[in-house]
């Protein structure tokens, strides 16, 4: 049992470090990240910065073809938000329209924890990082963390390159238009403009 989990979890590894995982993922991450760019407005950071990370966990969780738990979890999620919100715009408009009731507001008795042992701590908590693995077994959750870290770290090697290839292409840019402003200054040193 032992050694069938450690061969899955250096599958999962090899699979997510593969070129054509790689490049199928950030080929899919640039094309998400010009939607984000079409779609939200450019003076808001905080909104555009949250679209683009929910847009690299979609693509993520959307290369990973629904074969763990977590991306499933990522893919639900979001379509829970958007049934959710069409909900609550639903639900508002019927309020407006009956009027301003009020809820009572009721006391709910909740009873007093159960002291957890460190390592159970633990792994609720190791739990609640990996999207829909909240109530998991052991074994189970530490399957589902090895494949999550190997898609984050494919992940990070993307958006690394990514940035790479912008800065330097901005790099390269800003070298030719200081080049061409360098010549077009030179040439109006030697040929000043006649007035």
């Amino acid at each position: 049992m032992e050694n069938v989990s450690q061969d899955q979890a250096k599958n999962n590894q090899i699979r997510w470090r593969s070129a054509a995982e790689q490049k199928t993922y950030s080929s899919k991450l640039v094309e998400a990240l010009r939607h984000v760019r079409r779609s939200s407005p450019p003076d808001n950071v905080s909104s555009r910065g949250r679209a683009v990370r929910e847009k690299a966990d979609k693509v993520l969780a959307i290369a990973a073809k629904g074969r763990m738990r977590w991306s499933r979890a990522i893919l639900k999620k979001r379509l829970k938000l958007r049934l959710s919100n069409h909900k609550k715009a639903k639900d508002r408009s019927k309020l407006a329209a009956a009027g301003n009731s009020r809820r009572k507001n009721l006391k709910i008795e909740v009873p007093k924890k159960k002291r957890l042992r460190p390592l159970q701590r633990r792994v609720r908590v190791l739990g609640r990082l990996v999207p829909g693995c909240r109530k998991l077994s052991l074994p189970n959750l530490l399957e589902e963390v090895t494949d999550y870290i190997a898609a984050l770290e494919m992940q990070v090697r993307a958006m690394a390159t990514l940035t790479e290839l912008l800065t330097g292409a901005n790099a390269v840019a800003g070298n030719v238009a200081e080049s061409s402003n360098r010549l077009e200054i030179s040439r109006q040193l030697e040929h000043p403009p006649q007035s």
